[in-house]
């Protein structure tokens, strides 16, 4: 079939090179000058089936509320929520609920199960060599944080994930260089997790993809998506559609606007996070492979020969406006466990992003209800985790073949319910 794939982050990466390598003529349009621009860009790298979460939790829109007067709070309000925005969060609070929060936090986590088992088997078939380390730690601080994290843990137990709960003395043996002057109460053990650069490994599939015969269109923007009997795309500064057998709308936040002149209404919100990373100052100062801080809900990971501090969730921002405190956490975060790990002097590339969210957390994959025209978006903040597993099944899809990952509440009938 004749395929287009809208968008390029990571997860489109991933679609286009599954929906190549089943034999399909793909061209994938991208509105920025090269892949994993947006999202994709700077993320924290960590996959990690383990801490695969919703943002709708137990006790979440009471962070929010005292967001509103802490400036250093995980969850943030921005100061230009609109009527959308409102909308929301007002279905992302009724997602809150226990029930729900558990259903879905099992649904991320199966899928991240299945995507890294998909990652790893591309990683080595094409010999993909990209910065990537083994192993993540949760450190909790308190008493109170161990606490928090043991209601977890058996949620990770029925999900077959392999988890140590070890005291904060045998966390610093793991991470030598973790600072003494910090407390450590315990921490989290995920032996089988691990560390690895989104951006790399995105264009090096990219690479891939283009071997198998996929096109990448870059600077090109979708106008407008027309469904079958064949599915069309008006580009941006065209005057004639493009003809395809079938879309894949990848497109992270531009899909909900790209979708909604056709019925298909998708809540999307723009959650945006933080990171900065700089070069290593001293090897043996800086973390062997992650750390997420569990109080301040930040992560500290090795890049190669950088070191990248990411976290933060801001509802309601811009991404041309970065919160000061938000970023004064990550370098806080950074000098509470690696004093000495990075060159802050120079060179610290910040970065801010926005994660196309649904309110309830998982993607959104599957048939749109429209002839020809498939989603495969919504990944959130877990993107890189979710990409492959995503990608693989939604070719399988198109390809009517029953995929190998439970899709159930994956697809868009769970808005519908």
């Amino acid at each position: 079939m004749k395929v287009a794939v809208i968008g390029a982050g990571v997860v489109g990466v991933s679609t286009a090179y599954e929906l190549a390598a089943d034999g399909h003529e793909v061209t994938v349009f991208e509105r920025r000058s090269a892949a994993a621009e947006e999202a994709s860009f700077a993320g924290t790298g960590i996959l990690a089936p383990g801490l695969q979460a919703p943002l709708a939790g137990p006790g979440q829109p009471g962070k929010a509320f005292r967001g509103l007067f802490s400036r250093n709070a995980p969850l943030q309000l921005g100061g230009s929520l609109g009527g959308s925005e409102l909308a929301w969060l007002w279905k992302w609070r009724r997602a809150c609920k226990p029930d729900s929060y558990q259903t879905n936090r099992a649904r991320l986590q199966r899928l991240a199960l299945y995507s890294r088992e998909r990652l790893h088997s591309l990683s080595q078939q094409l010999h993909l060599e990209y910065d990537r380390s083994d192993g993540c730690l949760l450190l909790l601080r308190t008493e109170r944080d161990a606490k928090r994290a043991e209601a977890q843990l058996p949620a990770l137990t029925e999900a077959g994930i392999l988890f140590r709960h070890i005291a904060g003395d045998d966390a610093r043996k793991i991470e030598p260089a973790l600072s003494p002057e910090t407390a450590l109460h315990s921490a989290i053990q995920l032996p089988d997790d691990e560390v690895g650069n989104c951006r790399q490994f995105t264009m090096l599939l990219k690479t891939a993809a283009q071997q198998l015969g996929a096109k990448f269109e870059f600077n090109r923007t979708v106008a407008q998506i027309t469904p079958a009997p064949a599915a069309t795309l008006l580009i941006a500064g065209e005057t004639t559609p493009r003809r395809f057998d079938a879309v894949v709308v990848c497109a992270g936040l531009a899909s909900a606007a790209l979708l909604k002149p056709l019925g298909v209404q998708i809540p999307l919100a723009a959650v945006y996070g933080y990171s900065l990373s700089a070069n290593i100052r001293e090897p043996l100062n800086a973390p062997v492979s992650a750390v997420v801080d569990g109080h301040h809900q930040v992560a500290i990971t090795r890049m190669g020969q950088r070191v990248r501090v990411a976290g933060g969730a801001e509802i309601g921002g811009r991404a041309d406006a970065k919160n000061p405190a938000a970023i004064a956490t990550l370098y806080k975060v950074l000098y509470d466990w690696f004093p000495g790990a990075a060159q802050l002097a120079s060179n610290v590339q910040i970065w801010k992003g926005a994660r196309p969210m649904l309110p309830d957390g998982p993607p959104l994959l599957g048939p749109s209800g429209l002839p020809g025209v498939w989603l495969n978006l919504g990944h959130g903040d877990h993107g890189w985790a979710l990409a492959c597993g995503s990608a693989r099944a939604s070719a399988d899809l198109l390809a009517g073949r029953t995929p190998e990952l439970d899709l159930d509440g994956l697809g868009l009938e769970r808005l519908r319910r």
